[in-house]
């Protein structure tokens, strides 16, 4: 769940509760769903299932729940046909807002999301309202550690990213949506584990709020979405303090 900074997805990933992890495992298993019907069970012939892999396990989802996603998705006793929809629009004091989400009903959750914008000082508007304002990129989040800042750069721009950063806990790399996959699988048969690996949207502006009233309008609007379960990923661009 991307905002402003860079790391505070990350550090908010770190202090999920079980219960939250729980939700998260189903959402990625939802995502394996996704993959393993579009370009089948096999990771070694389905990009995609590797890239969900890679994020599952980033996100400490265990390798015997991620099997069993796969399994259960390429079998028949699932027949749950989840559809991909992407809705756009406004928080409180103009934040542009995409969120992403998986749902067996449209209408139910369109609805759900149409209410909590509004609910929060929000409108939801048309498809390409929002999105214009920012910029699909592979974000590749690798912590610090003791690594050597110039090898993990050198490797990264090497493989094909186009960006490298750096502050003092994590290195962020990122890449062209097409590169993405390339540049993973290097860094990763370079021994790297990934704090987060995954499709992201950049924001190429971004708004501040300065009402207090706005600013906890805001904080709830994104914590609601986050915690509704159709809800995959929820992209804006608040500039948080």
């Amino acid at each position: 769940m991307a905002g402003h900074s860079k790391w505070a997805n990350i550090k908010h990933k770190k202090s999920k509760t079980d219960a939250q992890k729980g939700k998260l495992f189903t959402k990625i298993g939802r995502e394996i769903a996704i993959a393993v019907r579009s370009g089948g069970p096999d990771p070694a012939s389905n990009s995609k299932l590797r890239d969900v892999i890679a994020k599952a396990k980033s996100c400490n989802m265990p390798n015997e729940s991620i099997m069993r996603s796969i399994k259960k998705a390429a079998g028949e006793g699932d027949t749950t046909n989840y559809e991909a929809i992407t809705y756009e629009g406004y928080g409180p004091g103009g934040v542009a807002v995409i969120v992403e989400a998986l749902t067996d009903n449209r209408n139910r959750t369109a609805g759900d999301i149409r209410h909590l914008f509004d609910k929060y000082g929000g409108n939801m508007g048309a498809t390409g309202c929002v999105s214009f304002m920012f910029e699909q990129k592979g974000q590749i989040i690798i912590e610090r550690g003791d690594k050597d800042e110039d090898e993990v750069m050198m490797i990264a721009l090497d493989a094909g990213a186009s960006d490298f950063q750096a502050d003092e806990e994590y290195f962020e790399i990122l890449t062209e949506p097409n590169d993405f996959t390339a540049v993973r699988e290097k860094l990763e048969a370079a021994g790297f584990r990934f704090e987060s690996a995954e499709l992201t949207m950049i924001p190429q502006t971004y708004t501040k709020l300065t009402n207090p009233e706005d600013i906890e309008k805001m904080e709830k609007l994104l914590e609601r979405l986050e915690d509704h379960d159709d809800v995959q990923n929820i992209w804006h661009n608040w500039e948080q303090e």
